[in-house]
């Protein structure tokens, strides 16, 4: 069932009344993911509908779903509506739980934090502005999701965070300076919130490798990065998404990263991928 996406730019508009009218939609657990409408996020999305989850989807600017997630959400028969919230305005990140409340007559049983932006810098030239504009994104709208999702009822089921981190946080380079350091802050996150909200919220973290090319790399540049890992390959997006599900399902597993890249996190290497020429 796809729906219209409900704008939530500013903070005063995430309370607008939804078209269901708050009524309880289904009796499926509910899951948000954030920048889940393409990408990994899609990829997420995708896996989550195939487990029978209901959705609600985040975009910072718009909903358009990728053409997989949307087949997937057809197949299934999904129930989801799209919610856009840019997280520049991190304080709007509070906003959109209580949107999804309302829409779906019910909270969210899991958070998935997959939301990120990316940028080039080093320590000799990132600026204020880049790291303010990470920093709200990767990790302040995280933590301000996680207190609005622990803070409303959750009816008692088993309710879970999931973040998204990157293989990197172990073993940090000097390239991408503001996203790397958002996401060392959010794994942080992720320890924190595991020990304050036990038992009524488990929170744990994926960390990905390498997974969807950008325009920065060519089919060989991957095949050899593709042979530099331990594992010898690079981790699909379904497995990142597997990772995820598992950790949705496991009831008993809370503070926990999963690493799933291909083994890169066992070693240190002085430049991001895009840089390294196998």
């Amino acid at each position: 069932m796809s729906e219209t996406p409900a704008p939530l730019p500013l903070r005063a508009s995430a309370q607008q009344a939804p078209p269901s009218g708050g009524r309880p939609m289904s009796g499926n657990r509910l899951a948000l993911v954030t920048g889940g409408h393409r990408r990994l996020g899609g990829a997420i999305s995708a896996a989550l509908a195939g487990a029978g989850y209901m959705l609600a989807i985040h975009g910072s600017h718009d909903t358009r779903l990728d053409s997989s997630l949307a087949l997937a959400l057809e197949a299934n028969e999904t129930p989801w509506h799209g919610f856009v919230c840019d997280f520049t305005d991190p304080e709007s990140a509070e906003d959109l739980i209580a949107a999804i409340s309302t829409h779906f007559g019910r909270a969210p049983d899991l958070l998935v934090n997959s939301a990120a932006i990316f940028g080039q810098d080093r320590l000799e030239d990132v600026t204020a502005d880049d790291l303010a504009r990470h920093y709200a994104v990767n990790c302040i709208a995280p933590a301000l999701l996680t207190k609005a999702f622990a803070t409303v009822p959750g009816g008692g089921v088993d309710r879970c965070i999931v973040n998204i981190l990157d293989q990197r946080v172990d073993h940090p380079h000097g390239d991408q300076f503001a996203y790397t350091l958002s996401k060392i802050a959010l794994a942080g996150l992720t320890r924190m919130t595991a020990r304050t909200l036990a038992p009524r919220v488990r929170v744990n973290a994926v960390a990905p490798g390498l997974t969807i090319a950008t325009a920065d790399y060519d089919d060989d540049q991957m095949e050899r990065l593709a042979g530099a890992m331990p594992l010898d390959r690079l981790p699909l997006p379904e497995q990142i998404a597997e990772a995820v599900l598992y950790l949705a399902n496991a009831t008993a597993v809370t503070g926990q990263t999963v690493y799933v890249d291909g083994g890169a996190h066992l070693r240190s290497y002085d430049r991001d991928f895009m840089h390294i020429r196998p």
